[in-house]
């Protein structure tokens, strides 16, 4: 194979383009990211689904190894992990890419998560970041492999943000992408309930203000209570403009999500928020995500402050 010495960047998808269905010519798929942000996890659902999963690859091999997806009769589709455990070659990777991607079907794969994620990860599987060095502290290794993996996530095909997703989750997310005859229309939605007092979800695609409902909190008997306790939901609901909140929304939401996919979205995040995060968002979350749901939309509810104190 020959490497193309000024290779031309080509033209990407949206960062979270569906991955069009396979049609049985040679296909590699390439991982990169950020370490913590789930590449294992991607390279193992991929071989469920019958692709050839190489992990860390040596860059140099990584022209051989095009040549034989492509040549073979036996790989069809194969999928490697490439990242900073490459070390200084690194750099030419971006390259290496576009020069593959002449010969063969290539398509990138970004992974990468909110920096509180990943160093929670870190510390619960006790696994040392690949960048540290010394008492470097794991933000600040992050950091800079985020610097040094700018270029490849420039790159991708697709780009999958990993923050709320667990691995049961990303390997589902990765399975409905590139099974064969899998539907590309697929959005994933996540919906959270949050207070402002605790300020508001940064990775929140939509926001919802919902402190114009009347507050259950100055209820003595529902302070200590949530909006999924079925008293404080009824007590919230009872307002009318509660009813119509939801319904409009629901209206809102379900025009907008086509739009979202037909530009290539993934996943949507939405928050509903009140002031503490207890009881009108909790409701308003839930009956939103029931909406969507019976609408056959894939939901995922989550309620970020209903452990917090009151």
């Amino acid at each position: 194979m020959a490497k193309s010495p000024n290779p031309q960047p080509k033209k990407t998808a949206p960062k979270d383009a569906p991955v069009p269905a396979r049609t049985g010519a040679p296909e590699l798929v390439v991982i990169t990211g950020l370490s913590g942000s789930g590449k294992l996890s991607v390279l193992r659902s991929l071989e469920d689904l019958g692709y050839y999963a190489v992990d860390n690859l040596p860059l140099d091999l990584m022209y051989t190894f095009a040549e034989l997806v492509r040549d073979s009769s036996t790989i069809k589709q194969a999928a490697l992990v490439v990242d900073v455990r490459e070390g200084a070659g690194l750099k030419k990777l971006p390259e290496v890419i576009r020069s593959i991607q002449a010969e063969v079907n290539t398509r990138v794969i970004f992974l990468e998560a909110d920096d509180d994620i990943l160093i929670r990860r870190f510390s619960e599987t006790r696994r040392p970041h690949p960048l540290a060095d010394g008492d470097r502290p794991v933000r600040d290794s992050i950091a800079r492999e985020r610097a040094l993996l700018e270029p490849m996530r420039e790159l991708a095909d697709l780009t999958i943000n990993t923050t709320k997703f667990n691995v049961h989750d990303l390997r589902d997310f990765i399975k409905d992408k590139f099974r064969a005859g899998a539907d590309d229309s697929k959005i994933l939605i996540y919906i959270s309930s949050f207070g402002f007092r605790h300020g508001v979800p940064p990775d929140a695609d939509l926001i919802f203000d919902v402190r114009f409902l009347p507050n259950p909190n100055y209820i003595p008997k529902f302070k200590k209570l949530t909006g999924r306790h079925p008293s404080v939901a009824k007590y919230i609901r009872g307002f009318p403009q509660t009813q119509e909140f939801i319904t409009r929304i629901t209206e809102l939401l379900t025009y907008l999500l086509p739009h979202y996919i037909h530009e290539g979205k993934s996943y949507l995040t939405i928050g509903f928020g009140c002031t503490g995060g207890h009881h009108r968002s909790v409701m308003i979350a839930d009956s939103i995500g029931k909406n969507l749901t019976s609408a056959g939309y894939q939901v995922k509810v989550a309620h970020r402050d209903t452990a917090k104190p009151v």
